[in-house]
């Protein structure tokens, strides 16, 4: 089967590898059709890791595929089901799990892709606890954006940020992955929509994805645009996921009581804010990583639903690298998928 390892910083090699062995019992073996690449995928290809790892290391940490086979015991699956796969090797038994936090397991083995071997290759073996069916309807491209873009974004506006219809919300960098995804969830949900793009290209398109209001903040200030669009006031919520510069004037924008919820730093990992502006204005700040079981379930419910995915680019097994430099680029709008 073909496998895509990464060798080194920035070093992709495409390699055959043995078939795995039939599933073990409580086990499944999937044929991956589609991988979608996230700023995980980058930062591993960075070498940012930030844990011990070894190489060489198949990539991939958000798929879609078909159940080839199912072992001993596994009752819920059958050849030919579509299916997406759980990113993370969660031990099932921690309190964590047991209450259904699975992004939050105590004794996680790692990210696949990231920290252990991933889903960009052929056949894997996967527990089938953490094998997710597909519904009916949904082909294998869009549903491999559940597992990550859709599922963090789920996680993050209605777990965390606890959003609600009506409500007032600035989606950072509205042309990624994810941010396209807020505008659609929070749109859905009839909240108001104001969105930061790099470009005026990119405002466009996430207009027509429903943005109530588009800045570019290369040629205007997102901060003082948004304190004027809500009277001064500020926005109920910011979906934050850029960090760097940026993260401050997001502060500044939210309402007293307002909540920010991130789960990135693209822009940059450190900063530095106002402790007596968080406490007075009585901000709520959520870090946010990952997904749920339940997130992933409800994010593929949402697809079907007709809540299509914005695809920004599809390229083949062999061409990763021209992905993830296109997202290293920013020039991406949506996501960026890898076709088996």
């Amino acid at each position: 089967m073909r496998a895509l390892q990464l060798i080194g910083d920035r070093k992709v090699e495409l390699v055959e590898q043995p078939d795995p062995l039939p599933p073990a019992a409580g086990e499944v073996q999937i044929r991956v059709k589609a991988v979608g690449l996230n700023h995980l995928d980058l930062w591993g290809f960075r070498g940012m890791a930030f844990a011990k790892r070894k190489m060489p290391l198949v990539v991939g940490a958000e798929a879609s595929g078909e159940i080839v086979a199912a072992g001993e015991g596994v009752t819920n699956f059958k050849a030919g089901d579509p299916v997406v796969m759980y990113g993370a090797l969660t031990c099932g038994h921690c309190k964590a799990c047991l209450e259904g936090r699975d992004n939050l397991c105590e004794n996680v083995g790692g990210i696949m892709g990231f920290h252990v071997d991933g889903f960009a290759r052929d056949l894997l073996n996967m527990p089938a606890r953490l094998v997710i069916p597909v519904p009916k309807g949904i082909n294998f491209i869009d549903a491999a954006c559940a597992p990550i873009a859709f599922s963090t974004v789920q996680h993050m506006l209605f777990d965390n940020a606890k959003l609600q219809p009506g409500e007032t919300i600035l989606v950072q960098a509205g042309g990624s992955g994810i941010g396209s995804v807020a505008i659609k969830m929070a749109k859905a949900i009839g909240c108001t929509v104001i969105t930061t793009v790099g470009d005026d290209e990119k405002a466009v398109k996430a207009k027509a994805l429903g943005a109530d209001h588009v800045i570019n903040y290369r040629t205007q200030r997102f901060e003082t645009i948004t304190r004027k669009l809500t009277g001064k006031k500020g926005v109920d919520v910011v979906f934050e996921h850029v960090g760097g510069e940026g993260f401050n004037g997001s502060l500044l924008v939210l309402k007293r009581g307002g909540r920010l919820v991130t789960c990135g730093s693209t822009a940059g990992p450190s900063i530095t804010f106002n402790l007596m502006q968080l406490f007075q204005q009585q901000y709520k700040i959520f870090g946010s990583f990952g997904a749920t079981m339940k997130n992933i379930r409800e994010s593929l419910d949402k697809i079907a639903g007709g809540m299509a995915p914005i695809i920004d680019t599809e390229v083949s097994l062999s061409e990763l690298e021209i992905g993830l430099e296109r997202l290293e680029s920013r020039k991406v709008f949506g996501k960026i998928i890898v076709k088996f």
